[in-house]
């Protein structure tokens, strides 16, 4: 009995410090300052010093992909306000209402559209084309913020170039285009739990108005408005492929940062915007507080690594079932408590991948990876740390607790499809 408890000691260590960041939002407190205080918490829990956990954060916080990210969340949120500010947002909403007689499919339509590109805090990017819409249709704030958030992220395991899907491939040696064929069905179930846990219930009040006839699409306006956008999501795929193959030592960010660049610099030319509309949306607050949640949401990834936490918390997965259980309860776990899928790929796989290699189990390498990725993008989809789900309460005003626990119902069933389905993997295997 005591052996069983102090192997439980990891688990319950992580979880004061979840507790900790939970404790501060209920308090009102700064999101930076309450994803800080929690890896502050880890970090003592787990033997780190005050000054070495300052140190691992301040690496972290001047690390080149830190800064990347950094940079790429300012551009999105400079340019989503350009296209704000200026009326272009509902310009293309206009333009482009004609094309898509549901209003459920636009709704789903720009989210699922910004998701092609994958970039830390993509949410922020979509929420004003949702917005405008739901507006006209009378939605819940609530709804349309869980709508922006759930759709934003249906390619995350299956498009090739996510981050997280990427290390996974390349950690496990297995080709991209292999591991992308056993979590292609992840689409179609979020797309179909979507629709029906968090579409479905946000359009209710609409019923037969859903497929009312609106005006006619104008295709040249909706190109024109929708051109910042276009260059964004186009230019960031075209350029990252571009880098990839021409010059594979160079950073992806750097294609996706041009792209964003050229899409800001087209939205002030067609605005015909000056400098003082580019100092105003400089000086909003909201843009300095959202970068800093960023690098605090790193600097516990970082604490996290370098504490030992993730390699004690291994140790509690023993006996029987123990490679399914770690390959189901870390990745879900980290996932949950940084909601960064490269976070949970990045320091529960190596732990996975070494355990599967030193027991001799390759045969179900495949079925262990999948199961872990479909974890740990549960744990990232239900964390309410996860950035863009933080990003797309803040936009809408929605209280974070009550949108979080309409998550808890379609990521319990996505986790408990993603266990069939390494079963079924398992059994072919």
């Amino acid at each position: 009995m005591t052996e069983t408890l102090l192997s439980l000691l990891p688990l319950a260590k992580v979880l004061v410090a979840f507790g900790v960041m939970l404790l501060g939002l209920r308090l009102r407190q700064p999101l930076w300052l309450s994803v800080l205080a929690g890896g502050l918490a880890l970090a003592l829990l787990f033997g780190m010093s005050p000054l070495e956990w300052l140190r691992v954060s301040a690496l972290s916080a001047f690390q080149r992909e830190t800064c990347f990210l950094i940079v790429i969340l300012a551009l999105i949120l400079f340019l989503s306000e350009v296209l704000d500010k200026s009326g272009q947002t509902a310009r293309l909403m206009q333009a482009a209402t004609g094309f898509l007689r549901d209003p459920r499919l636009r709704l789903a339509f720009f989210p699922a559209l910004v998701g092609f590109l994958p970039m830390p805090g993509g949410a922020v990017f979509s929420a004003p084309l949702v917005r405008d819409m739901a507006d006209g249709l009378g939605l819940a704030r609530r709804d349309t913020a869980l709508v922006n958030y759930w759709f934003r992220h249906l390619w995350e395991l299956c498009w090739p170039l996510y981050p997280g899907i990427i290390l996974a491939s390349s950690l496990a040696g297995v080709p991209l285009a292999r591991l992308i064929a056993y979590t292609l069905p992840c689409i179609g179930l979020c797309m179909v739990l979507g629709w029906v846990f968090i579409m479905r219930p946000a359009v209710e009040h609409l019923r037969g108005a859903a497929r009312e006839a609106g005006p006619p699409g104008d295709l040249r306006a909706a190109l024109s408005c929708g051109l910042p956008m276009l260059v964004a999501i186009v230019g960031g795929l075209g350029l990252e492929v571009a880098m990839t193959l021409l010059a594979p030592d160079w950073p992806f960010e750097l294609g996706i940062m041009a792209a964003l660049a050229l899409a800001i610099l087209c939205a002030l030319v067609q605005n015909r915007v000056g400098p003082r509309f580019v100092a105003g949306v400089l000086r909003k607050a909201e843009l300095y507080q959202l970068v800093g949640l960023v690098v605090s949401i790193l600097m516990f990834k970082d604490v996290l690594q370098e504490s030992g936490a993730v390699e004690q918390l291994s140790r509690v997965a023993s006996g029987p079932g123990a490679l399914f259980a770690l390959s189901l309860g870390l990745p879900f776990l980290v996932g949950l408590i940084s909601g960064i899928s490269v976070a949970f790929v990045g320091s529960t796989f190596p732990i996975i991948l070494g355990i599967i290699g030193a027991t001799g189990t390759g045969r179900q390498l495949m079925p262990h990876l999948v199961l872990g990725l479909f974890a740990g993008f549960t744990g990232v989809m239900v964390s309410p740390l996860h950035v863009c789900f933080i990003l797309s309460c803040q936009f809408f005003g929605v209280d974070l607790a009550q949108a979080w626990r309409r998550l808890l119902l379609p990521c319990a069933l996505l986790l408990a499809f993603g266990i069939g389905w390494f079963f079924v993997l398992l059994r072919f295997a």
